[in-house]
C-alpha cells in the first residue's frame, strides 16, 4: 500500500496491521482488523476506507463504495484517508471521484503544495484540460516552481489540440500559451529542455517557423540536448519549410561530415543543391555562405564532397559505410533526370553496383538497395551484371542434381541477392518454358539445402509434440528438460521457471542441472525470475556449508566413520563448484544492475554485498564442473575452459566495480612519492592490476569466440562470451573501466595543468556513447514476427539488449565516479579564479556523455515501445499450421503464445529498469 510511506498520523501503528494483510492479499483478516479498530475509534475514517478496499477486493463493490462515500462526504484533510480513497477510486476504475476528493481537500487546505498536485494529476487522468490549466496556475501561485507554470502552458496546448473549432485553437490556447511562455523567457526563467521543447511546439503548431527557428539557433536552443541532433533536426525542418535552400545545404554538408551514413540528410543535401542551382544562387562576394556556413551550389562540388565521403570508407581498416556508396548512385540518378553531363564524373552505374555488391552482398539490405537503382543499367548490361555478381558469390558444395550450394549463409545471402536482382531484371521471365522449369528447380534445391542453415518450423513443431507428452505423462522429467532446452533456445525464458521447478530438484542437483535455468535469467531479461533461479542454487550451496558439518557430527554420533570423508569430499564438491562460483557472481551484478544507484548507491551496494576489490575467493585452480552432461573429453574441456574465462571476465567487472565504489577521494597530494600503504597508491596498484587482467583475459576469450565451437543440442549450452563479444559489450565495459585510471590522474594534477588529459578523457566520452550506440543498434529490429503465416524468432536480439542495459549501467557508474571527481576540482578552480570563464573541456565532455546516456536510453525505450506494440498486435490464431494433426497445431499454438508472452514479460522487465536508469542520469550533475 503506497499510502504506509506517508503516514504522519499518531494513529500509524493502529492502522498498520490493516495495511499489512492487505500488502499480503489477506482482505478478509483486514476488514476484521478494521471493524475491531472502528468499535474503539469511530472516527478514525482511514480505517473506514482501508476496510472499504477489502470489501472491494472481496467482490463486495457496493458495500466497499458505501462506506468510500461515508468518508468522503466529510471531505477528510488527513493523509491516510485522502491516499487510501485514492487507491481504492482507482481500483473501482472511478477517476472523476479522485479529483472531488482533492478538490474539497485544496479549499480546506489552500497552501498545500501535495493536496494541488494530487488535484492537477487527478484531472489529468480525466482528461480535464481546462481545470488543469487552472490547477497548475493556482500550484504555481502557492509554489513558483517552473514545472508547475509549464503544467499550465502544456494543457492549453492540450485544450488546442483537442478542440474541435481550430480556428480557435489558433486565435486563442496558443497564442495564450506562446504569451506565457515569452514572459518566463523574457524574464530569463527558462530551466529545462522540455520548455523549450514546449517553447517549440506551440510556435510549430501557430506555423511561425521563423521565430521557432530563432528559438532553436538562440540560447534557448542550447537546452535540447536529450536528443542526438536535436537542434540541427529541428533546423533543417524549419529551412526546408522556409526554402532556405543555402542553409539547408551547408546544415547536411556539416552532419554528413559528422556521419556520412545519415540518409536522412543526403535526400535534403541534394534537393538543396538542385533549388540552388535553379535558382543561379552564388555565395556572397565577402564572409560566410550563409549562417551556417560554407554552401555547396555547383554540382562539381556535391561530386567531389560524395567521392571524398567514399575515399575516408576505403581507407578505413573497420567495416565500411553503405550510406557514401548509395549517395553516389542516387547522386548519379538524380543528375541523370536532369540531363547534367557531370554524371560522367561518378563513373559507370555497373562497375559501381557490382562494387556495392561486393562490400555488402551478404547483408538482406542489399536486394532492396540495389533495386531502385537498377534503371541506371541499360538492358543490354543485364546479362553482364548478373553475371559479374554471380562470380562473386561463393559457391562450392554439389548437391545431386548437380547445382552448387553456398557453404554458409553469408554465400547463402549474396545467392539469394543475385536471384532477386535476376528477377527484379527480368531475366527469369525471359527464358524459354524449359529455361523456367530450370530455374524452378535449382531454387527448390536451393531451399532444400538452405534448411540446413535453420528451420524454425522444425522448433515448434518439437515444442507441440513436446508440450503434446508433457500433457499426458505430467512428471516425464525428460520432456521437462527438451522443452527447457527448447525455450530457452528461443529465448523465452518464462515458461522455464515452471518446468524446472516442476522437476522438483533436489540437493546436489541444483549443481548438476542448474545450470539450464541459471546460464539463460538474467540474460534474457526475466530479472525477477533470474533473482529466484539465482536463489535456488545459492539456497542450496549455503546451506551445505552449514548443514555439511551438522552431518559429519552425526556421523560421530552414530559411528558411521566411513561417510564422514565423503561428506568433505562432498563439501570440498560443491565450495570448488562452477555453478555456485558463476551464481554467485552473477547474483552480484545482478543485484547491482538492479539497484546499485536506484536503490542505494554503488558504494552503499558494494558494501552491503561485502565485496572487495582485493580479494578472488573463487578457486580457480580446484574448479570442479560438476554439471551432469554426456560429452566426449575433448568438448568437455572446451565447455570448461569457455565457461571460466567467462566467469573471469565476470568475477573481475565485479571487482573492477568494488574498487570503483571503495576509490576515496582526499586533497590529491601532489609531488608526494610517499603514500599511505592502504591509502590512494594502493588502490590504483590494485585498480591497475584487475584492468591488466581484464584486457589478458578479454584477449583469451576472443581467440576462444573465433573457433566457433559448437556443441551437441543435449551438451551445455554456449557461454555468453561469444555473444558478449559480437555485441561489443565487453569492449565498451572494459573502455569505461579504464577511464577510472585517467580519472585518478586528473584528481592528482588538477584542472589547471591538464588541458592533454582532458582532452584524452573527453575523446574517451565520446568513444563510450559510440560503442553504446552501435551495441543498441544491434538489438534493432524484430524479436517475433510473423512472415508468411509462419512465426520467427530472433532471440539475439533480446540478448543484445541485455547487454545494452548492463553496459549503459557500468558506464553510468563510471560517470557517477567521474562526477565526483570532477566537483570539487571544478569547485576548488573557480575559488582560484575568481572571475567567471567557460567550463573546463572535461566538464564540457562530463556534460555531453551524460546528455548522451540520456538519449541512448530513451531510444533504447522507443525500440522497447515499439517491439511490444508490434508484438501485442501480432494475431497468433491466423497463423497457417497446415500439414499439422489437428491437436499438435493447438500444443503448437500453446508453445507459441508462452514464446509471445515471455517475450513480452522480458521487455516489460528491461524497460521498466531503463526508466530507472534514466531518472538516476537525470541527477548526475556537477
Amino acid at each position: 500500500m503506497a499510502a504506509r510511506g506517508h503516514v504522519q498520523d499518531p494513529n500509524d501503528r493502529r492502522l498498520r496491521p490493516i495495511y499489512d494483510y492487505l500488502d499480503n492479499g489477506n482482505n478478509k483478516m483486514a476488514i476484521q482488523q478494521a471493524d475491531k479498530l472502528l468499535k474503539k475509534h469511530k472516527d478514525l475514517h482511514c480505517a473506514k476506507v482501508l476496510k472499504a478496499i477489502g470489501l472491494q477486493r472481496t467482490g463486495k463493490q457496493d458495500e466497499a463504495f458505501t462506506l468510500a462515500q461515508e468518508v468522503s462526504t466529510l471531505e477528510p484533510t488527513d493523509d491516510n484517508s485522502l491516499q487510501a480513497l485514492t487507491i481504492l477510486y482507482r481500483e473501482m476504475h472511478r477517476p472523476e471521484l479522485v479529483a472531488k476528493l482533492y478538490e474539497a481537500a485544496v479549499k480546506k487546505v489552500p497552501l498545500s503544495e501535495e493536496y494541488h498536485s494530487h488535484l492537477f494529476m487527478a484531472y489529468a487522468r480525466v482528461g480535464e484540460y481546462k481545470k488543469m490549466q487552472q490547477a497548475g496556475m493556482a500550484l504555481y501561485k502557492i509554489v513558483p516552481k517552473n514545472p508547475y507554470y509549464f503544467w499550465s502552458v502544456m494543457s492549453l496546448v492540450m485544450q488546442a489540440i483537442s478542440a474541435q473549432d481550430e480556428k480557435l485553437a489558433q486565435t486563442m490556447f496558443l497564442p495564450l500559451a506562446e504569451r506565457m511562455v515569452e514572459k518566463m523567457v523574457k524574464e530569463e526563467k527558462i530551466e529545462a529542455e522540455a520548455e523549450v521543447q514546449l517553447y517549440f511546439m506551440i510556435l510549430e503548431r501557430l506555423g511561425k517557423c521563423v521565430e521557432a527557428l530563432d528559438v532553436i539557433r538562440g540560447p534557448l536552443g542550447e537546452k535540447l540536448t536529450s536528443e542526438l541532433q536535436s537542434r540541427e533536426n529541428k533546423c533543417m525542418m524549419l529551412y526546408q519549410r522556409l526554402q532556405r535552400w543555402p542553409e539547408c545545404n551547408a546544415l547536411a554538408h556539416k552532419l554528413l561530415l559528422k556521419n556520412p551514413d545519415d540518409w536522412q540528410f543526403y535526400p535534403s543535401y541534394f534537393d538543396s543543391l538542385f533549388h540552388l542551382v535553379d535558382q543561379s544562387w552564388s555565395p556572397p562576394a565577402e564572409g560566410e555562405h550563409c549562417l551556417e556556413g560554407s554552401v555547396h551550389h555547383t554540382v562539381v562540388e556535391v561530386v567531389r564532397f560524395v567521392e571524398d565521403r567514399i575515399k575516408g570508407e576505403e581507407g578505413k581498416e573497420s567495416r565500411s559505410l553503405r550510406g557514401p556508396y548509395l549517395a553516389r548512385l542516387e547522386l548519379i540518378h538524380r543528375l541523370r533526370e536532369r540531363g547534367c553531363p557531370e554524371e560522367r564524373l561518378l563513373g559507370e552505374p555497373l562497375e559501381l553496383m557490382v562494387q556495392f555488391f561486393g562490400k555488402f552482398g551478404e547483408k538482406p539490405c542489399c536486394i532492396t538497395d540495389l533495386k531502385i537503382y537498377l534503371h541506371l543499367l541499360s538492358p543490354d548490361q543485364h546479362v553482364q551484371f548478373i553475371n559479374r555478381l554471380s562470380k562473386a558469390v561463393p559457391l562450392r558444395e554439389q548437391g545431386e542434381e548437380g547445382f552448387a550450394f553456398p557453404e554458409d549463409t553469408k554465400a547463402l545471402q549474396r545467392h539469394l541477392c543475385v536471384c532477386q536482382l535476376s528477377r527484379a531484371l527480368g531475366l527469369h521471365h525471359s527464358v524459354d518454358v524449359d529455361g523456367k522449369l530450370r530455374v524452378i528447380t535449382e531454387l527448390k534445391a536451393h531451399y532444400r539445402h538452405g534448411l540446413k542453415f535453420g528451420d524454425e518450423g522444425m522448433v515448434w513443431q518439437a515444442l507441440g509434440v513436446l508440450q503434446e507428452g508433457l500433457s499426458n505423462s505430467t512428471s516425464n522429467a525428460q520432456f521437462k528438460l527438451l522443452l527447457l532446452l527448447l525455450y530457452c533456445h528461443l529465448g523465452a525464458f518464462e515458461p522455464v521457471v515452471d518446468l524446472y521447478s516442476s522437476l522438483d530438484a533436489k540437493h546436489v542437483q541444483h549443481d548438476t542441472i542448474g545450470f539450464l535455468l541459471t546460464r539463460y535469467a538474467e540474460s534474457l531479461g526475466q530479472f525477477a525470475a533470474a533473482s529466484q533461479s539465482c536463489n535456488f542454487s545459492l539456497r542450496f550451496f549455503h546451506s551445505n556449508q552449514k548443514d555439511t558439518s551438522e552431518y559429519i557430527i552425526q556421523a560421530y554420533k552414530y559411528g558411521a566413520f566411513e561417510k564422514i570423508p565423503e561428506f568433505i569430499a562432498l563439501r570440498n564438491r560443491l565450495n570448488h563448484s562452477l555453478q555456485f562460483a558463476q551464481v554467485r557472481t552473477e547474483r552480484m551484478l545482478l543485484d547491482l544492475f538492479l539497484e546499485a544507484d536506484i536503490v542505494l548507491s554503488l558504494e552503499e551496494s558494494v558494501k552491503a554485498m561485502s565485496l572487495s576489490a582485493e580479494e578472488d575467493d573463487i578457486p580457480w585452480d580446484n574448479m570442479r564442473d560438476n554439471r551432469d552432461l554426456t560429452l566426449t573429453d575433448e568438448h568437455r574441456r572446451q565447455s570448461l575452459e569457455e565457461e571460466s574465462v567467462w566467469l573471469r571476465i565476470r568475477s573481475l567487472t565485479l571487482r573492477l566495480l568494488a574498487s570503483l565504489a571503495g576509490q576515496e577521494h582526499p586533497p590529491s597530494q601532489q609531488n608526494s612519492e610517499i603514500t599511505n600503504e592502504n591509502g590512494v597508491g594502493d588502490k590504483t596498484s590494485i585498480l591497475s592490476s584487475l584492468l591488466s587482467q581484464l584486457n589478458q583475459t578479454l584477449q583469451t576469450a576472443a581467440q576462444i569466440a573465433e573457433k566457433h565451437i559448437q556443441y551437441p543440442f543435449l551438451g551445455p549450452p554456449s557461454t555468453r562470451l561469444g555473444p558478449a563479444l559480437s555485441s561489443g559489450s565487453c569492449q565498451c565495459q572494459a573502455a569505461a573501466l579504464q577511464l577510472s585510471v585517467h580519472l585518478q590522474e586528473l584528481e592528482t594534477v588538477g584542472l589547471d595543468e591538464s588541458s592533454e588529459l582532458q582532452t584524452q578523457i573527453c575523446n574517451s566520452f565520446k568513444s563510450l556513447a559510440v560503442q553504446l550506440q552501435e551495441i543498441l543498434n544491434k538489438c534493432k529490429g524484430d524479436l517475433l514476427e510473423m512472415k508468411d503465416s509462419k512465426l520467427k524468432t530472433r532471440p539475439s536480439l533480446l540478448e543484445n539488449l541485455m547487454f545494452f542495459v548492463e553496459t549503459v549501467c557500468i558506464v553510468m557508474w563510471m560517470a557517477s565516479y567521474c562526477a565526483k571527481i570532477l566537483r570539487p576540482l571544478k569547485i576548488s578552480l573557480q575559488k582560484k579564479k575568481k572571475k567567471k570563464k567557460k567550463d573546463p573541456v572535461v566538464v564540457c565532455g562530463f556534460q555531453e556523455l551524460t546528455g548522451s546516456l540520456q538519449d541512448l536510453i530513451a531510444q533504447a525505450l522507443e525500440h522497447i515501445k515499439g517491439q511490444e506494440t508490434g508484438m501485442t498486435s501480432l494475431k497468433l490464431a491466423s497463423l497457417s499450421l497446415e500439414g499439422y494433426p489437428q491437436e499438435e497445431a493447438s500444443f503448437m499454438k500453446v508453445a507459441m503464445d508462452k514464446v509471445q508472452s515471455s517475450y513480452l514479460r522480458s521487455l516489460q522487465e528491461v524497460g521498466d529498469l531503463l526508466k530507472k536508469r534514466a531518472e538516476t542520469i537525470k541527477n548526475l550533475k556537477i
